[in-house]
C-alpha cells in the first residue's frame, strides 16, 4: 500500500507548480527585456545571464550548510523572500539597468537556497522506498509550470512588463506565505553522522563505484546538447510552429512519465540505469540527426525517456550514498547540473559550429550520439581499486601480516 502524500508534501508540490509558473513568465524573456528595453549590449546580456546562471546552480552547495543551521522551513522562507523582492525590484528595475540586474541576482540567489531545502523538505522522514515517488512528482509539479509560464505570460511580457513582474511578485508572496504555515521539519533535519538509508561507509557495499555527482555532470552535459540546440536545427528544416509543439509534446510526456515510471526507475540497478538512460539518448539524438517532422519527434520523446531515468536515478543515488542531510546533497546535485550545463555549452558551440562550417549539421548529432554511447561506458569502467580487485583483495586485506 502506497501512503498517501501528507499534506505538507502537497502544498510542497503545488507551490513547486506556481513558483516555477511565475518563474518562467519571466526568465525566459529575460534577455529581450535586458537587450532590447534596458539597451544594454548583447555581449552585457550574456555576461549578466551566465553570472546568474551561475549563482543558480553554484550557490546550491551554499544552500546546504544555511538549511543546516537556520533550518529547511526557514530556508525556503528566506530564498522566497529574496525572489519576492527580486521580481518587486523589477518595476522600478524596467527604467535602470543597475536595477534590472541586481533584480535578476537576487531572483537567482534565492532559486539556489530555494530547491535544495524544498526537496529535502519533501523527503524528510521518507523511507528509501518512498522518494521515488515524492522526487518524480516535485519533478512533473516543476516541468509544468516550467511548460506554461512562457506562453501564460506573452501577452504582457513586452507590452506591459510592470504589471507581469507586480503580479508574479503578488503570487511568491502568497507563496511564501503558505510556506510560514508549513510544520516544524523536526524529522527534516537529519544528522550527520546518521547514514541515510542505503549508504554504507565509502569504499565498500553500496557507496562503492560510480559517483552520483559526476554521473549527474555528465547526464546533464549529454542532455544540454538537445536543450540547446534543437532550435538551431529544427526550426529551418520544419518551422516554428512544429519545434513549439515538439517542446509542448516534450514537457506533456514529462509531467505523465516521471510518476508512471518513478518506482521503475528506483527498482533498477545504478548501472542498467545508466545503459538505458544513455542508450535512450544515443537514439534520440540518432533519430533527431536522421531530420524531418517525425524524426525530431520521435528524437525528443526518447530524449525525454532519458532525462526520465538519469535524472531522477541520480538523486536516489546520490541520498542513498550520502551521510550528509539531504538538503546538502541537493546542493551538491545543483553543482553537478551546472558544471555539466557549462561544459555542454562550451563544447556544443564549438562542435556545432565545426559541423555547420563543414556543411552537415547532421554531423554534430551523430557526435553526440556517440558520445551518449560511449560516456556510460567510461562510467561503467572507472571502479575504484577495490572495486576491480574485488574479493581476492578483501581476503587478502584480511590475512594478519608477519
Amino acid at each position: 500500500m502506497r501512503p498517501p502524500f501528507t499534506g505538507a508534501q502537497r502544498f510542497l508540490l503545488a507551490g513547486s507548480f506556481l513558483i516555477t509558473l511565475g518563474s518562467f513568465a519571466v526568465l525566459p524573456y529575460m534577455s529581450v527585456l535586458l537587450h532590447q528595453r534596458l539597451g544594454m549590449g548583447l555581449g552585457a546580456v550574456g555576461f549578466v545571464l551566465a553570472v546568474a546562471s551561475l549563482i543558480q546552480f553554484a550557490g546550491g552547495v551554499v544552500a546546504g550548510p544555511v538549511a543546516a543551521r537556520v533550518g529547511l522551513r526557514r530556508a525556503m522562507l528566506l530564498a522566497l523572500a529574496l525572489r519576492t523582492a527580486g521580481f518587486a525590484a523589477f518595476v522600478p528595475g524596467l527604467t535602470s539597468p543597475v536595477l534590472a540586474v541586481g533584480a535578476l541576482l537576487l531572483v537567482s540567489a534565492g532559486a539556489a537556497l530555494y530547491l535544495p531545502a524544498n526537496k529535502a523538505y519533501l523527503v524528510a522522514g521518507v523511507p528509501e522506498a518512498g522518494r521515488a515517488r515524492l522526487l518524480s512528482a516535485s519533478g512533473s509539479a516543476f516541468n509544468a509550470g516550467m511548460a506554461l509560464g512562457p506562453p501564460a505570460a506573452a501577452p504582457l511580457v513586452l507590452g506591459s512588463p510592470g504589471a507581469l513582474f507586480a503580479c508574479v511578485a503578488g503570487l511568491f508572496a502568497l507563496v511564501g506565505a503558505g510556506h510560514a504555515l508549513l510544520p516544524p521539519e523536526a524529522a527534516a533535519r537529519l544528522p550527520d553522522a546518521a547514514p541515510a538509508a542505503g549508504a554504507q561507509d565509502p569504499g565498500g557495499g553500496r557507496a562503492a563505484g560510480l559517483s552520483p555527482f559526476l554521473v549527474t555532470v555528465v547526464s546533464v552535459y549529454a542532455f544540454m546538447f538537445f536543450q540547446h540546440y534543437l532550435a538551431l536545427y529544427a526550426v529551418p528544416r520544419t518551422s516554428a510552429a512544429f519545434y513549439g509543439a515538439v517542446l509542448t509534446g516534450y514537457a506533456a510526456l514529462l509531467v505523465v512519465g516521471q510518476p508512471l515510471l518513478a518506482e521503475r526507475v528506483a527498482a533498477m540497478s545504478y548501472p542498467a540505469a545508466l545503459r538505458w538512460g544513455f542508450g535512450a539518448m544515443a537514439a534520440g539524438m540518432a533519430a533527431i540527426g536522421a531530420g524531418g517532422h517525425a524524426g525530431i519527434a520521435v528524437g525528443g520523446a526518447l530524449i525525454c525517456c532519458g532525462e526520465i531515468v538519469l535524472f531522477l536515478k541520480n538523486d536516489l543515488e546520490a541520498l542513498a550514498r550520502s551521510a550528509s542531510a539531504p538538503a546538502a546533497v541537493f546542493g551538491r546535485q545543483r553543482l553537478a547540473a551546472g558544471i555539466g550545463a557549462f561544459a555542454a555549452g562550451v563544447v556544443g558551440g564549438q562542435l556545432y559550429g565545426a559541423a555547420e562550417a563543414a556543411g552537415s549539421a547532421r554531423g554534430f548529432w551523430a557526435v553526440v550520439c556517440l558520445q551518449c554511447l560511449l560516456l556510460p561506458s567510461v562510467l561503467l569502467l572507472r571502479r575504484p581499486a577495490r572495486d576491480r580487485t574485488g574479493p581476492r583483495a578483501e581476503a587478502a586485506q584480511e590475512v594478519p601480516g608477519p
